[in-house]
């Protein structure tokens, strides 16, 4: 795919979407934001592909909105673009319309999406991390919220993920403060998981083969919508789905090919079907 801020590979069922500004630590941008979602798309509808990380080229993950053109904006009497979002929700109605904001669709799209947090994230990079399934960061990546210290608020779903991943009180430290944490202390709060800094990305990328390899991409998906969705209901609503769902896992080849390899003793065939 032709793009101009990002990179997109995709290798051993692994699409690999990397930020990809450098020399402004992956700064978020329009066509950035453009290209990214583009690259989702291509990677949900490609059967090769399983599951999905995305990480960020040199030494930082995603400084957050450009500043330069941000100030670019304010200067021209303009505001920017990244603060606008209208979701498509025209004809959705329940639990649907959750999932049509500006980085929720992350939620909905049917493979796991892997953050590696290379270096530092802030702002809008950091609301995108948080729409993630797994995030995985080095102890020297740096992490703010960042908008306190801007004038700015809890902006793109932040103030609902974020009290969910780590609780309420750390999460409203980190947005009061805006303070910078390190990669130990983000691990400690239970954003992401820790790995060692040396070989950082390829230790990430192979949990991410690992899954890819070993979990039935049909369960996988099913799980990501049973648990997103179990976000806006009850558990009564929640237990009736998920045994509408094991009944029809039993009649997928799947179930099938995850009790064969069981048995035989052989890494498993999936087909997703």
């Amino acid at each position: 795919m032709q793009t101009r801020e990002i990179l997109y590979e995709v290798k051993d069922h692994v699409a690999t979407i990397t930020l990809n500004r450098p020399e402004k630590l992956n700064a978020w941008t329009q066509v950035m934001e453009q290209e990214v979602r583009s690259a989702m798309e291509t990677a949900a509808a490609e059967a090769a592909v399983r599951v999905i990380m995305v990480t960020g080229a040199g030494r930082g993950f995603c400084a957050g909105a450009d500043l330069d053109r941000m100030k670019a904006s304010l200067e021209s009497g303009k505001r920017g673009t990244l603060a606008r979002h209208d979701a498509a929700t025209d004809g959705l109605n329940g639990i649907e319309v959750n999932y049509q904001q500006r980085f929720s669709y992350l939620l909905r799209v049917e493979k796991p999406i892997i953050a590696a947090i290379n270096g530092p994230v802030a702002g809008i990079g950091l609301c995108f991390v948080l729409f993630t399934d797994m995030r995985y960061i080095a102890p020297s990546a740096k992490v703010t919220t960042a908008f306190a210290r801007r004038g700015l608020i809890a902006e793109h779903g932040m103030s609902f993920m974020l009290p969910r991943l780590i609780g309420l009180m750390p999460a409203l430290d980190l947005l009061y403060s805006g303070r910078v944490i390190d990669g130990t202390e983000a691990a400690r709060l239970g954003l992401a998981d820790l790995l060692p800094e040396e070989g950082f990305s390829l230790a990430v990328f192979e949990k991410a083969r690992a899954m890819a390899s070993n979990s039935s991409p049909r369960s996988t998906a099913v799980i990501k919508r049973q648990v997103y969705d179990d976000l806006f209901r009850n558990l009564a609503d929640s237990w009736k789905a998920a045994d509408e769902e094991m009944y029809a896992s039993f009649e997928s080849e799947d179930f099938k090919e995850g009790v064969a390899h069981y048995f035989e003793k052989r890494a498993p065939r999936f087909t997703g079907r």
